[in-house]
């Protein structure tokens, strides 16, 4: 019968091709992908963190960190099936608590906002995207299915079945709509759509006072 151990490295595997076009085969994922060499560390290291081994746990980390340039404390709870995309510059805090099939990119930061004690990181459901270079920080809460744009930060709890884009993040897109993979270029830009609106209203404005111009110039 197959070990744990090993069934959870083909599950990996398993979720490296589903998830990433450009895996070509097995030897070239266990060899090269940074996300799968952090994550089995981190399995390691969280087990012996469950078990009180002191210091031995936070030294894993950094060799794994060392290695792969993803930061993961060895205290945050992962979930099955997860992806770290190429990963450089990943954080994920202690008390982070990451549900299954999550993918996070590189730059990604699951963080707290200050000195606060006990559930200090987010919490992230099931099948949760967050995008290249995002910031989820807080003992908030991000429910299943939600979508997090590049570059966003996230500081308030959002819902199942959104999409959160800018900074501070705002949930543009909700349960009923359309929702499909992360296409960062396909994202609504909150912030534009305000500058379009006001120079819409600025143009209507200017319109009205043009028409006004001649009548108060002849009763001058």
């Amino acid at each position: 019968m197959e070990s744990a151990v090993l069934s959870a490295i083909r599950e990996q595997i398993e979720t490296i091709f589903r998830e990433d076009p450009a895996a070509k085969s097995t030897v070239e994922i266990l060899l090269c992908y940074p996300g799968l060499h952090a994550i089995l560390w981190h399995r390691l290291a969280h087990k012996l963190y469950k078990m009180n081994v002191p210091l031995l746990p936070r030294l894993i980390s950094q060799f794994s960190r060392l290695l792969t340039g993803i930061e993961i404390h060895p205290g945050a709870k992962i979930g099955r099936r997860f992806f770290i995309d190429h990963g450089m510059g990943v954080v994920i805090g202690e008390t982070s608590d990451i549900g299954d099939d999550v993918l996070l990119y590189q730059g990604v930061t699951l963080g707290g906002t200050g000195h606060e004690r006990g559930k200090r990181h987010p919490t992230l459901g099931n099948r949760v995207v967050v995008g290249t270079g995002a910031k989820v920080l807080g003992g908030i809460t991000i429910g299943s299915d939600v979508k997090i744009g590049a570059g966003s930060v996230v500081v308030h709890s959002v819902p199942d079945h959104c999409t959160v884009v800018g900074v501070p993040g705002r949930i543009v897109r909700t349960r009923g709509e359309a929702s499909g993979p992360l296409e960062h270029g396909q994202l609504p830009d909150p912030e534009m759509q305000a500058i379009q609106e006001l120079s819409q209203r600025v143009s209507e404005l200017e319109a009205l006072v043009r028409q006004l111009a001649p009548e108060g110039a002849r009763r001058n």
